[in-house]
């Protein structure tokens, strides 16, 4: 088996944006919310499959109806994101096994790759660089409504409108990390970069970016293995990913 160049591509940038805005969800200690999250996905995508569609579309579609209940629920009912996302997760997981064909169930779960083509790999990279300039714009307004509410509200800052705009970037990259990872592994694409890179960055500079670069070489490498020796992708990629955090541990000691 040879290793396919869109699907590396695909991996990288998308590994990459993933890496970076789980720098600011381990922060915010909302890393596990992010996991959750990548199950909401498995609605859009099990519909993707009975009607033939593009398997990211429908795990966006999947994504932007939950993300905008969780955010509005906030809003409305002041209960903490993590609560309304475990909620908004039991619903999809439920539908979308219901609704998965039986023989695409392991794709939906799993993710694959190798099915992507030009046009899937030209949105990943649009869709990761998108991100990326987002989350560095709003990282400094989110990073100070985390450590003050208040003094963000004092500054005007208006925290339900960059909210929205992290939810939506994290449902961004989820979708299109389905084909990677699928709706099971996508979680650990944002969640292992991010861990490593802690362990030995000594600022948020250095965290948010070295997360970056972790989560772009851990998704090619794992990409680049599978390819050789014939693996499936998504669990390769988790598999590099912990080498990597088991070796940022050895590192920290």
């Amino acid at each position: 088996m040879s290793i396919d160049f869109l699907s590396l591509i695909t991996a990288v940038f998308i590994g990459g944006a993933a890496g970076y805005i789980g720098s600011l969800m381990a922060t915010r200690k909302m890393v596990l919310a992010g996991d959750v999250l990548s199950h909401v996905a498995l609605p859009g995508v099990g519909l993707a499959f009975l009607y033939g569609i593009n398997m990211s579309l429908g795990a966006l579609a999947s994504l932007l109806i939950g993300t905008i209940v969780i955010w509005a629920l906030e809003i409305k009912t002041k209960l903490a994101v993590e609560t309304l996302v475990g909620v908004v997760f039991v619903l999809s997981l439920a539908v979308g096994y219901l609704i998965t064909p039986d023989e695409e169930l392991i794709h939906a779960l799993f993710g694959d790759i190798s099915r992507i083509s030009a046009a899937d790999a030209v949105s990943a990279v649009v869709v990761a660089i998108l991100v990326f300039f987002l989350i560095r714009k709003i990282y400094p307004k989110l990073m100070l409504a985390y450590v003050s509410e208040d003094l963000a509200l004092a500054g005007k800052v208006k925290i339900w409108k960059y909210n929205l705009i992290y939810l939506l970037s994290i449902a961004l990259i989820i979708a299109f990390g389905v084909k990677v990872a699928g709706t099971l592994l996508t979680s650990a694409l944002i969640i292992l970069p991010a861990a490593a890179s802690r362990n030995f960055s000594r600022s948020m500079f250095q965290y948010s970016y070295a997360a970056m670069i972790a989560g772009a070489v851990t998704a090619g490498s794992g990409v680049a293995l599978a390819g050789i020796f014939g693996w499936p992708v998504g669990p390769v990629i988790i598999l590099v990913n912990a080498l990597i955090f088991g070796w940022s541990l050895l590192l920290k000691k």
